[in-house]
């Protein structure tokens, strides 16, 4: 995968308004409208619970899935909230990603943090 034509966003804030207006907004346009060839959003902390339970935002990254972004879930959060099962279910990867992340910020891959 092409590092400069790649974008990660971690989403760590679970305020639904954040969550809709930029995450969901940005990346799904981003793979709408061509400006990155793809986009991984790695869901982080108290997002974790937000997107299996939250309806709407359900709803987004379904949206965000069909035009192309993929979404990867952090398992010791997912674990710890007891949410692994549904993100699974919404066809959201959940591994462990702190070596993950840890290789994006080192490598000076494209992140975004909300």
């Amino acid at each position: 995968m092409d590092q400069k034509e790649h974008l990660n966003i971690l989403w760590t804030n679970a305020d639904i308004l954040t969550s809709d207006k930029m995450v969901m907004m940005y990346s799904t346009n981003s793979m709408l409208h061509k400006w990155w060839n793809s986009v991984t959003v790695i869901i982080w902390g108290a997002t974790a619970k937000l997107a299996a339970g939250n309806e709407q935002i359900k709803t987004r990254i379904q949206i965000a899935q069909q035009a192309g972004v993929k979404f990867s879930a952090c398992k010791a959060c997912a674990d710890q909230l007891g949410v692994t099962e549904q993100l699974e279910q919404q066809n959201i990867e959940v591994i462990y990603w702190g070596e993950g992340l840890t290789e994006i910020l080192k490598s000076g891959e494209k992140l975004i943090t909300v």
